[in-house]
């Protein structure tokens, strides 16, 4: 399964590939050997951006859950909460997933530039936050972009539901998704350098 909006432009790509290498072999193609070669270009880069939207089904783990593949690279207090920042590669699964039952308040976006996502100074890039009500109180989700990663795709808008594992958006070509909970009423399950995946491994749950 392939991220929404996706499978049809690479099931039509796919099958101008197959057309074209058919007319390759059968010598409707002049130059076989600059064709070959074309072809092959053309399958390597259909082949990487397949795998990269890559969108598998998920049953929602326990508790609060990523809303992104990759590894942790923070836990920490920020004011009155705890974020939970996970940074994507390239070879992830990129799209996003809510870590509870939400309703969308509000979406803005802000920042400026593109710096890698795992530096510090990456907090200013261009980013998307998402103001949730949930069971828990007010949290975040915030898609950030990095030195690659330059397009936000949201599949939500204000007012919108959702349940726990369900996408609501992704970024195109890595970066980072931070998400902030209230302190009072969680309390972290993961540490940094955590595998986790998106809709799936649990990464807070209800303070006792």
């Amino acid at each position: 399964m392939f991220a929404p909006g996706v499978g049809r432009l690479l099931g039509a790509t796919g099958a101008v590939l197959l057309l074209l290498g058919g007319l390759v072999a059968t010598g409707a193609i002049p130059h076989p050997g600059a064709a070959y070669a074309a072809l092959l270009v053309g399958a390597a880069i259909w082949a990487f951006f397949a795998v990269f939207f890559r969108d598998p089904e998920r049953t929602p783990g326990e508790g609060i859950v990523s809303a992104a593949d990759g590894r942790v690279r923070a836990v920490d207090r920020v004011g009155d909460r705890w974020r939970i920042s996970v940074f994507m590669s390239v070879a992830n699964v990129h799209v996003n997933r809510w870590p509870l039952d939400v309703r969308v308040d509000a979406i803005r976006q802000e920042g400026a530039g593109f710096r890698p996502a795992y530096r510090p100074d990456s907090e200013g890039n261009v980013r998307r936050h998402y103001s949730l009500s949930t069971a828990v109180g007010p949290v975040e989700v915030v898609q950030i972009t990095g030195i690659l990663a330059r397009r936000l795709i949201s599949f939500v808008h204000p007012g919108s539901v959702g349940r726990k594992g369900e996408r609501f958006g992704m970024i195109v070509l890595g970066s980072r998704v931070d998400v902030l909970l209230p302190a009072h009423r969680v309390v972290p399950a993961v540490a940094v350098g955590d595998r986790v995946r998106a809709g799936q491994t649990p990464i807070a749950r209800a303070a006792p």
